[in-house]
């Protein structure tokens, strides 16, 4: 194909990614899921330190690549995966802070839907919507997957933001209330928009890493490493 390689993926065969891929912030988490619970894993990617990795989980092919952060990096990345290596399924798997009470510390998300400020999709796609939505399908194995693992999975609409420090520590309870958001994170709104404009699947799991409401947070190393509950959730899509 020759839009291959592209500016942020240096594979030059696009049968070496598979059809569904796992999507987190942090290289080093793609390479703990790669390095832990892949086999036969070959590395299709190693541009500005964001590593590809192709593998099977339970027999079945996957591939894993990080996204780096926020909205503008996950478009370009999930861009050139879904156009130009014909990757048809994206789940971002990453952290996110809690906004409401019953969302605790570890607690596995399943994204019902995204609202985001963001101007990201009315630029990229004239899309002037602020609520973006996964895929229905994907949602719906992702909870029977979850239901069979025996893994308690809560759903939730999230608030994408492009902020990650802010002078406005209020600011939060405003998106909370008036757009019905329990928990924030970075990307998933631009991932469902971008699978939108393509034609493509997406969807986010989340593991609540902190909260707005007290000083429950997980550490480093927890939140790199400790998230496996949410992984083998996403790692039961693999298909053959």
């Amino acid at each position: 194909m020759s839009n291959i390689p592209t500016p942020h993926n240096n594979c030059n065969d696009e049968s070496k990614i598979a059809k569904i891929l796992l999507m987190p912030g942090d290289p080093l988490r793609a390479k703990y899921i790669a390095d832990n619970f892949l086999t036969d894993v070959e590395q299709f990617n190693s541009i500005r330190n964001i590593y590809g990795y192709t593998g099977y989980y339970n027999g079945k092919r996957i591939s894993i690549m990080a996204s780096g952060m926020g909205q503008a990096s996950i478009a370009v990345y999930s861009y050139e995966l879904f156009k130009f290596y014909d990757v048809d399924t994206i789940v971002r798997i990453g952290t996110a802070g809690s906004y409401d009470e019953h969302l605790k510390v570890l607690d596995t998300v399943l994204v019902t839907d995204a609202y985001s400020e963001s101007t990201l999709a009315k630029v990229a796609y004239g899309f002037t919507q602020h609520i973006a939505k996964p895929s229905k399908k994907i949602n719906t194995q992702l909870e029977k997957i979850a239901k069979e693992l025996n893994i308690p999975l809560k759903k939730a609409r999230c608030h994408s933001s492009d902020a990650f420090y802010s002078t406005q520590p209020e600011y939060w309870k405003e998106v909370k209330s008036k757009h019905e958001c329990k928990c924030v994170e970075m990307e998933s709104y631009a991932l469902f928009q971008t699978a939108k404009a393509l034609g493509k699947k997406a969807a986010c799991l989340l593991t609540i890493s902190d909260s707005f409401l007290s000083n429950d947070i997980i550490s480093p190393e927890v939140r790199q490493k400790g998230l496996n509950d949410m992984f083998k959730i996403a790692l039961g899509l693999a298909k053959k």
